[in-house]
């Protein structure tokens, strides 16, 4: 479902799912910049008001932000694929299930790493000349130095973190500690987006020599973005609703999170938050959504989370055999074919049960 435009599913940061489909309506019709005729299916819920006006006052940036949400989705599951928690995802209306309504440290990773998502791909796509409402980034320029100067397309890193802010946040109502802890970890993921990005340049000279440089800034990988969110979810700070209950405190400082333990620092906004304890991921519960382990591979000989002791809970596992064939001895042939042997390799494969 999550390999074609005409049948994509995403998701927004309030948990819940929003079709686009090829199919017209007489009530939800979009147009992107290719005149692909783009819908947002009915049955599922749809986009807010503000969405749907920034989809269509920027032509092209519906396949961006869909590509965004995928990118971001594929990135939590690889990151936590050898913990209790793997970030379990499905098509139902809820894409990663009752977690998002809690305020435990996978929610904080969830909204933070679908923010950053969305800023990643839609300040690549700018650069790509995909969405007509933004270029590349001709702003961003240094001083230069003796033997280099600036130049060339730098990502739009700005345009994606405005239109990823407006966007994705407001999905978010309210003024409680929920409201606060997901804008918090939006913009922790944005932010990460845009601390990753490193300068690169082309050299210029005779025979190869680099006797002057033109350089810009380009976006990380997202692997990169998953790297550093995925460390800082293993931080993440415990939090509580401040009030400054001061009449001179403006709207934004009235309301405000402070660490639970008064002796820890407040968070950065670089920080991922949350506020309560994470449910029990070893057994399924139908009440907290989680789908227990039983069924997990592992790891026999890791001592880590990967391992079967801590991935199976202390409930023993199962081993089995299989046999796996792959191609393998490839050669090539000039011109042009490619032979290659069948090589049978028997897997030994540990089960949580």
């Amino acid at each position: 479902a999550l390999s074609s435009l005409s049948n994509t599913l995403a998701v927004n940061n309030s948990g819940r799912w929003w079709g686009i489909i090829n199919v017209a309506s007489s009530t939800n019709l979009l147009t992107d910049s290719k005149n692909v005729q783009l819908v947002l299916d009915p049955s599922l819920q749809l986009l807010s008001r503000k969405q749907r006006k920034l989809i269509r006052q920027n032509p092209g940036i519906l396949h961006s932000v869909s590509s965004g949400l995928q990118t971001a989705i594929k990135e939590c599951k690889w990151q936590f694929r050898n913990r209790r928690w793997n970030c379990p995802t499905s098509q139902g209306p809820n894409i990663f299930g009752k977690i998002v309504n809690r305020g435990c440290r996978e929610t904080a990773f969830i909204f933070a790493i679908t923010s950053a998502g969305v800023t990643h791909s839609v300040a690549r796509s700018c650069s790509e000349g995909s969405i007509e409402s933004c270029t590349c980034d001709y702003r961003r320029r240094g001083p230069g130095g003796p033997d280099w100067h600036w130049g060339g397309c730098s990502d739009n890193i700005d345009f994606g973190r405005l239109f990823g802010r407006e966007f994705v946040d407001s999905s978010e109502k309210g003024r409680d500690l929920r409201f606060l802890m997901n804008l918090h970890n939006n913009e922790a993921g944005r932010m990460t987006v845009f601390s990753e990005m490193r300068q690169e340049c082309k050299c210029h000279g005779m025979s190869g020599s680099c006797t002057v440089r033109t350089c810009w800034m380009r976006l990380p990988t997202f692997r990169a973005v998953g790297d550093v969110l995925k460390d800082r979810f293993d931080g993440a700070s415990r939090v509580i609703y401040g009030n400054k209950g001061s009449n001179r405190a403006s709207r934004v400082e009235l309301h405000h999170l402070e660490p639970e333990n008064p002796a820890h620092k407040p968070p950065s906004p670089h920080d991922l938050v949350y506020f309560e304890k994470s449910p029990n991921f070893c057994t399924y519960s139908g009440k907290t959504g989680t789908a227990g382990t039983a069924g997990r591979f592992c790891n026999s000989s890791s001592p880590g989370l990967d391992g079967c002791e801590l991935l199976c809970c202390g409930r023993g596992y199962r081993t089995r055999t299989q046999r796996v064939t792959e191609r393998c001895n490839c050669t090539f042939h000039w011109c042009c074919h490619v032979s290659c042997l069948n090589c049978t390799n028997t897997q030994v494969l540990h089960e949580c049960l």
